[in-house]
């Protein structure tokens, strides 16, 4: 959310006991398997009976309001006018509190005592289902302590373009992928009774002119990319959703009555309510987008309207008027109250503690509990090993010197804090810049946290925290047994420039001439590693085969706790399983797709998006989709790929929830096989699944369908059971306007990668 309005508000920015326990396994387990891939709507946190009653007595409870309180629901009261970032007046006479919602992904925005995790592209770079889970369990605790009742999380717009500057709050460029971290992150925050908005509805992939451009995408591509990661947060129960700035095919998505009432509210039969992003722009409809799907305006005034609220009072005269029906205020009401009652937030839900604008208002409410210990887990999980040559990696007790060389490596001198929304680029880099950050309490340096683990085992640390002197860094560097150079590159929200990156980053290289400082660093020292905190893909070809280059960590952006996680894999004592969620390139031109520089951002890609592109073109990667290298080595065998049940036709039904019917997600083929850890390390191995469809369906060579996270003690072996649903081989037919299952061999391909193929099959469909 926000606009360049948050610059002027920023100065009020909060300046740096849970109630979060670890959940049980909730999976239908075999000894170390799966997941279900295609979760039944019906294990949510909302089931269809649940909503039923919450909206049963919603309708009883709309029924008494007035036009005037009814319309009061749906309208935010002003930016500043409350102590979160979007605030709902409360209705005394039916007892209801008012709303606070407030950003964001990675933690309770504007509030102190609370932790910043790892972004969601970390949280996808675990390709963990559990640790996504207790992310979001963690995440939604703190904003319930807080009082929170709507935490504008998650981000699950789909990394199109690689500079994209908010891809870092995402789940990556598989909708597999980051439809999965959008069912589990929904589940974890409305487990305890905190309400999710699942963000930006819809195609809202890049900040540059996103409050004017016009996302323009075919229908096939539409559902089989962009709408996926929505319709499992809506499996999940999802309570809310904000539609996006942009617009969608040349209408504005909060009021694009083909996004909001066809796709969202009718084919994946959502029931909770939509807000819209804030000070979003409508010009067609304006307050009539009502009757086009629109339940919600924040934070009310909209600068678009001459700072006069597209509800509120324009809102009670277009209902009075009939415009907009009665009919569908109430609908609006009843859906906005019966959110509130599904996640029983009327039964003794904390009050807001904390002011956004005005911190001494607040009772500082200390709300972190143990989470950075899930966060250092996390962190180190999520961190991808890219190279590892010559076992540079993990350090061992022959490493008695260590230079470390970079402004990442150490903290910001004038506190992690000092930029507005993390806008600057000075020190660790722990998460991107924007509304999806959060203030932090502490954040722990690479510097800090090695030269505290070097003492420890009697090792000395030396170090150049500059960026660009090369002088320096190369006097640091040699006669060290190993040098660990820092780089980055950083993004963020558009109403926010940094370093002249105005929110999506102008290339893809590192910052600060992190090339330049690697290479000065590899010419005098021949075990140097080469560690990336950033928000996405980074060109690595000016060093990345420099035979002193003997390793390779790519740690995303690990939250609070980055200098501990690094330090728990760089000594082994968490053995790295983290795969990258999005494909590395050779060059930037190598990519799909780019920002969309003038008004129509054409996503002429369609469903070739990320290393789906790279297969149809044969394009080398230097590093795949999936990618990560261990400490171990893991050995498939076994395969085997069986039909659970029959065929029972190969089209699905439409109308009113089709998306979501159980024909479409119930279990319809398993498949089998066994992981081996032939290696001496106990290790976690992430064996993926690729769907290879017959050339009728028109579609990417093959498409990710599956994956687990395995833990196996060394020299031993786990078996593997993946579940597929007749949706993981479906397509959808535009001129149908259903999913359907072509015909004919489908090769099922499980490895490492997208890139690599352990083990093969088929089956006949």
């Amino acid at each position: 959310m926000n606009t360049f309005f948050f610059a002027l508000s920023i100065a009020f920015a909060i300046l740096s006991t849970s109630v979060f326990a670890l959940h049980k396994p909730y999976y239908r387990r075999g000894h170390h398997g799966p997941a279900r891939l295609n979760t039944p709507r019906t294990d949510s946190t909302n089931p269809p009976g649940k909503w039923a009653a919450a909206t049963n007595r919603a309708k009883g409870v709309v029924s008494t309001l007035s036009t005037e309180d009814k319309v009061a629901l749906a309208t935010g009261i002003g930016w500043q006018e409350g102590p979160c970032v979007g605030n709902i007046a409360a209705i005394p006479s039916i007892n209801f509190p008012g709303l606070c919602l407030q950003d964001g992904p990675g933690g309770v925005r504007f509030a102190d005592l609370i932790s910043v995790f790892p972004a969601g592209i970390n949280a996808a770079a675990t390709f963990n289902r559990n640790l996504i889970r207790d992310r979001a369990l963690a995440l939604g605790a703190e904003f319930k302590a807080k009082g929170v009742n709507v935490a504008l999380a998650p981000g699950m717009n789909m990394v199109r373009s690689p500079r994209a500057g908010r891809n870092w709050e995402m789940f990556g460029t598989d909708p597999y992928l980051a439809g999965e971290g959008s069912f589990e992150t929904v589940m974890g925050l409305q487990a305890n009774g905190l309400q999710a908005c699942a963000k930006h509805f819809i195609n809202n992939e890049q900040e540059t002119n996103r409050q004017s451009s016009s996302s323009n995408v075919d229908d096939r591509t539409t559902h089989e990319i962009y709408l996926h990661p929505f319709l499992k947060a809506v499996q999940a129960g999802v309570v809310s959703v904000m539609c996006s700035y942009n617009q969608v095919d040349e209408t504005w998505a909060c009021e694009n009555d083909h996004i909001l009432n066809g796709l969202l509210k009718t084919e994946l039969g959502f029931q909770g309510y939509v807000t819209t992003d804030w000070w979003v722009n409508m010009e067609k409809y304006k307050t009539l987008a009502a009757n086009q799907g629109l339940d919600m305006v924040m934070p009310g005034a909209s600068f678009y309207s001459g700072n006069v609220s597209y509800f509120g009072p324009a809102l009670i005269d277009a209902v009075n008027s009939g415009q907009v029906p009665s009919s569908r205020l109430d609908d609006m009401a009843t859906r906005i109250l019966a959110a509130f009652y599904v996640q029983g937030q009327d039964q003794a839900y904390p009050a807001v503690n904390f002011d956004s604008w005005n911190p001494a208002n607040g009772q500082h409410v200390d709300v972190r509990g143990d989470h950075g210990n899930l966060i250092r887990k996390i962190g180190a999980a999520s961190t991808v090993l890219l190279k590892n040559s010559r076992g540079a990696l993990p350090l061992g007790d022959g490493v008695k010197s260590l230079a470390l060389v970079g402004s990442d490596a150490g903290p910001n001198p004038d506190g992690p804090n000092s930029c507005a929304d993390r806008s600057c680029n000075i020190g660790i880099l722990g998460i991107g810049w924007g509304s999806g950050t959060a203030n932090f309490t502490y954040l722990v340096d690479p510097l800090s946290a090695i030269t505290a683990k070097a003492r420890s085992i009697g090792a000395n640390v030396a170090s150049s925290l500059s960026d660009y002197d090369l002088v320096a860094a190369r006097n640091a560097s040699m006669g060290k047994d190993a040098a660990l150079v820092f780089i980055t590159s950083d993004s963020g929200e558009g109403y926010l420039t940094v370093e002249g990156n105005p929110g999506d980053r102008n290339n893809l290289y590192a910052w600060h001439g992190g090339d330049a400082l690697v290479n000065t660093v590899a010419g005098v020292n021949n075990n140097t590693i080469v560690v990336v905190h950033a928000v996405g893909a980074i060109i690595m070809e000016a060093w990345i085969d420099h035979p002193n280059v003997t390793a390779v960590i790519h740690a995303g952006l690990q939250g609070q706790e980055a200098g501990n996680s690094l330090v728990d894999i760089l000594w082994g004592d968490v053995n790295p399983s983290g795969r990258l969620p999005y494909t590395i390139a050779k060059s930037p031109s190598d990519y799909s797709a780019d920002i969309g520089p003038n008004h129509d951002v054409d996503y002429t890609e369609g469903l070739y998006l990320d290393y789906r592109w790279f297969d149809k073109q044969n394009i080398s990667p230097r590093f795949p989709f999936g990618y990560g290298l261990s400490y171990t080595t893991f050995a498939y065998s076994g395969l085997a790929i069986n039909k659970l049940g029959g065929d029972d036709g190969y089209e699905a039904p439409t109308g009113p929830g089709s998306s979501l019917s159980g024909w479409l997600h119930d279990d319809w083929i398993v498949v089998t096989f066994a992981v081996n850890n032939i290696g001496p390390v106990d290790g976690t191995e992430i064996p993926q699944l690729y769907l290879a469809p017959p050339d009728s369906s028109n579609s990417p060579p093959k498409q990710l369908r599956g994956f687990d996270s395995v833990f196996i003690p060394r020299y031993a072996s786990s078996p593997v059971r993946m579940c597929l649903s007749r949706y993981s081989f479906a397509v959808w037919n535009a001129a149908n306007q259903r999913w359907e299952i072509p015909r004919g061999t489908y090769g099922v391909r499980i490895g490492a990668s997208s890139r690599d193929g352990k083990l093969s099959g088929s089956i006949e469909i």
